[in-house]
């Protein structure tokens, strides 16, 4: 028996006897198919999280001693045809989704999340046969979704092509959206939790313990694992800004959002001890709105960069949405939060507040309207260093430990590769 009722990476590599064990569960049945096997996973670019999460899998691989070969598929280009909204609207679902993020137009959005699943169900027998015409052209040995929604019509497609083959869904959110956001009442899907209160869900749902993976944490790039010893003081200067005053970094995703402007008309009219890094992505309206304007604080406005994990070296604590991405990558950077939760807040994100009160690795605010409130709290010493003794706690290593469970579902042995030197792995990135 194992000692274990929820596979947990940390119990399998301390447990002298736990791979050994491990090993005797179906889930490591799935049977080799050739020597060098393919992983196919799934992800598109509605907010910027899963393809992040996608291609951080592909980069640690490949960084790995394993006969692998990934292959990322981009899910609305195999199913742009049944796009329903593109084809009354000319823009493709994902790029009204960034739209939304951009303007702040999410109030309601619950609602346009349950229109957009009853399309789905409507939709799913076609979704399901353009899906299995992809997978005939495209065989793999293991599939992976880091996207929620179609997740049902992934697996039904896969195992009726490729019966026995393992089918994995990574939750990119700290937890389900019950429901059938992420995790569906299918037995032949295997789910990748982050959380406690995710895998409590899967089970919910029915899945037995041998299809529930608990990691410690989200996905992130492993950039942000790499050692950085430069001077936080001497990097602040290089981007314009002073060394001696306490620094907040501004991030909201990829595409940026308006709301950012308005934060920092906020702070800079209570004329607090503090200076910005505002990061706008690929929001260059919002970047040049920024820079046009004369700031009583020191401010540095970055473009679309993928020097955030440096950036955020120069950073004392972090202000932005309560998405799952940039909370994760400010734990690994050692950054307390600074977020809101309302009826604005997307439905999928609204548990990440609660678990940032939860740690207590921050503040979580009703409207960014109070955010000068919340950033004076932060400035309290006592506060901060409580704020960052709580993050310091925080060990994801989520992205290390994926590779072993796609390992043990591919039915290979442990002990080429272990999570435990990943770190130094990561350091060549």
């Amino acid at each position: 028996m194992c000692p274990w009722n929820l596979l947990n990476t940390s119990e399998l590599y301390s447990s002298p006897h736990g791979i050994e064990c491990a090993l005797q569960q179906p889930y490591f049945r799935c049977g080799r198919i050739s020597k060098m096997k393919k992983i196919l996973i799934v992800y598109h670019d509605a907010g910027g999280g899963h393809r992040n999460a996608a291609v951080a899998l592909e980069t640690v691989i490949a960084q790995q001693p394993r006969d692998w070969r990934v292959g990322l598929v981009q899910f609305q280009d195999v199913t742009d045809r049944l796009d329903v909204l593109r084809k009354l609207t000319g823009i493709r679902i994902q790029q009204q989704y960034n739209i939304l993020l951009q303007n702040g137009w999410t109030l309601g959005s619950t609602y346009l999340l349950r229109l957009l699943e009853g399309t789905i169900r409507l939709f799913h027998k076609q979704l399901v046969k353009l899906l299995e015409n992809y997978w005939r052209e495209n065989p793999a040995d293991l599939l992976v979704s880091v996207i929620p929604h179609f997740n049902r019509q992934i697996c039904e497609s896969w195992t009726h092509v490729y019966p026995g083959r393992p089918f994995v869904t990574i939750i990119t959110d700290l937890a389900d959206l019950p429901p059938r956001f992420w995790i569906e009442p299918i037995k032949e899907q295997y789910v990748v939790a982050g959380t406690e209160k995710a895998a409590e869900q899967a089970r919910a749902m029915g899945h037995d313990t041998t299809h529930i993976f608990r990691t410690s944490g989200m996905i992130v790039r492993p950039d942000f694992y790499a050692l950085d010893s430069s001077d936080p003081l001497e990097l602040r200067k290089q981007m314009g800004l002073r060394a001696d005053r306490t620094t907040a970094m501004v991030l909201f995703g990829g595409h940026g959002s308006k709301v950012m402007l308005d934060i920092t008309k906020r702070l800079d009219a209570e004329l607090l001890p503090l200076q910005l890094i505002l990061i706008c992505g690929r929001n260059e309206a919002l970047a040049s709105e920024l820079r046009s304007r004369q700031w009583k604080m020191p401010v540095c406005v970055v473009g679309f960069t993928k020097e955030v994990h440096r950036l955020m070296r120069a950073a004392d604590f972090l202000i932005g949405k309560p998405g799952p991405g940039s909370i994760a990558e400010a734990m690994i950077r050692k950054l307390p939060v600074l977020i809101e939760c309302n009826a604005w807040t997307l439905p999928q994100e609204r548990y990440n507040a609660e678990w940032v009160k939860e740690k207590n690795v921050g503040i979580v605010l009703k409207s960014f309207k109070d955010v000068a409130k919340g950033v004076k709290r932060m400035l309290e010493p006592a506060t901060l260093a409580e704020f960052r003794r709580n993050v310091s706690s925080q060990d994801n290593r989520a992205i290390f430990e994926i590779p072993e469970i796609f390992a043990s579902l591919l039915g290979e042995d442990h002990g080429t590769y272990h999570p435990s030197v990943s770190i130094s792995a990561a350091n060549t990135v």
